[in-house]
């Protein structure tokens, strides 16, 4: 039984995808809904045509006369003035996640961690797929969770994509299997520091119960000796004969409760860190009752994801790779890593307040050059400057087009012209999508 929806009138704050289903699901039920934003999101003003009434470049203060709860989407940060005065008049304040689960009965399989959500996500909508068993998938990677509330039938599990945004708003949300993929330093621009980024996605396990299931990765060092919270089964994976990991990989091969599963060599992703994502996906599927078989076979036949590690183009030998959803230090690492070498890697955009110095390693062993762009340009040259001691060329670039054309014109055939930024995109982009795109686009002119 989930906990009923909260008392309206409501009030939404932010209107990008999450804040406008939320406002959308509401209305829909004939509740009271007002949304406000303190810019012009596209969308915004035609949630008036459902009944909606929306308020725009705002902070919304004046708008919480008369609100019993707040729906906060969640790019909005506590410290937003809105939010703050709601805490302070005592207004309940909930994130759209937590919303959403309410109104939905559907068994839920959440997937949390810094990197490797969305991969995760959509091979797990696969290997149900795969299985025949219906399934949904929502959250980060594109369909809001609100979407699905009256869209979907009651027999459908949802596999939802969780950020810490969403996570850290959450309050009884308890899902019947819960994954925690891997931490590394992001969002410390929001979270301050890495414990309260840490406890954020700990609230995936917080409120599950016996019958439920907590996924993890052994191998993290940032979750060892650390309690994980709730009641789930604990199902650990990990690389090496581990005692405790019901998942684990050795001598190339992928064993589930201590049978082999699949050779790694037969997965259809490439990469160190999808071999970790794809023993993730597979300890949730097999604990949610997935067919073996059915697993085995989904993890042959998936391919990847738009935007991580997607090869967009071979010319002339050399590869061209979108790996614009790399927008953290970590992730860009192991975009670099699944490389022999070779690499010319476009790297920057919008600041995260993450330093870059983690990367020297893996430019020194795999790239041959890397093409700096955006807002990080010059903070990059300087923090990565080692790295040309060991031959590696910086580049100061006049964003992606311009990085595009100067790594195609330095590559050589077998090397690899790579997109994986470590920044948001935010200075140039509205999303990761939009500058992965215009990657794609840049590329499919060199062909002409």
């Amino acid at each position: 039984m989930r906990p009923p929806l909260p008392r309206g009138p409501f009030l939404v704050v932010g209107l990008a995808r999450s804040g406008r289903a939320a406002a959308r699901m509401l209305a829909a039920r004939g509740e009271a809904v007002r949304a406000v934003d303190s810019a012009h999101p596209q969308g915004a003003a035609g949630l008036e045509g459902v009944g909606v009434e929306v308020f725009l470049d705002t902070d919304g203060v004046a708008q919480l006369e008369g609100t019993h709860t707040v729906v906060k989407s969640p790019g909005v940060p506590r410290e937003a003035p809105v939010i703050a005065a709601a805490l302070e008049r005592e207004i309940e304040v909930m994130g759209e996640l937590e919303l959403a689960w309410r109104a939905l009965p559907n068994r839920f399989l959440a997937v949390t961690g810094t990197n490797g959500k969305t991969t995760t996500v959509e091979l797990l909508g696969h290997l149900y797929r795969s299985a025949g068993e219906p399934v949904a998938v929502a959250g980060n990677v594109g369909t809001a969770l609100s979407e699905l509330v009256g869209a979907v039938p009651a027999d459908e599990t949802i596999v939802c994509e969780c950020s810490s945004f969403q996570l850290e708003d959450t309050v009884a949300f308890a899902p019947e299997c819960g994954v925690f993929l891997n931490l590394a330093p992001d969002h410390l621009d929001r979270h301050r520091d890495l414990e309260s980024y840490l406890a954020a996605k700990l609230r995936i396990f917080a409120n599950q119960g016996n019958d439920d299931v907590a996924v993890y990765n052994a191998d993290d060092p940032f979750l060892a000796g650390v309690d994980l919270g709730g009641c789930g089964r604990r199902i650990a994976f990990c690389h090496g004969a581990g005692p405790d990991c019901e998942v684990a990989v050795a001598e190339g091969t992928i064993f589930y409760d201590g049978e082999p599963l699949i050779a790694v060599a037969e997965l259809g992703l490439f990469g160190e860190h999808n071999v970790a994502n794809a023993m993730a996906a597979a300890a949730a599927a097999l604990a949610m009752g997935i067919d073996r078989e059915a697993v085995r076979e989904g993890l042959r036949s998936f391919a990847g994801v738009p935007h991580r590690l997607e090869q967009v183009a071979e010319i002339g030998g050399v590869r061209y790779v979108n790996d614009s959803k790399a927008t953290n230090v970590a992730s860009a690492t192991v975009g670099l890593r699944a490389f022999d070498g070779g690499v010319h890697a476009i790297l920057g955009g919008s600041e995260k307040d993450e330093p870059f110095t983690p990367l020297i390693g893996p430019i020194r062993e795999r790239a041959r050059a890397c093409y700096l762009i955006g807002a990080t340009t010059e903070r990059m040259a300087r923090e990565l400057a080692p790295a040309v001691e060991t031959g590696v060329e910086l580049h100061r670039c006049d964003g992606l087009e311009d990085a595009v054309r100067r790594a195609a014109g330095a590559a050589a055939p077998g090397e690899v012209v790579l997109l994986s930024p470590a920044c948001a995109s935010f200075d140039a982009f509205d999303n990761f999508e939009q500058r992965g795109d215009r990657f794609r686009q840049l590329v499919g002119e060199l062909e002409r």
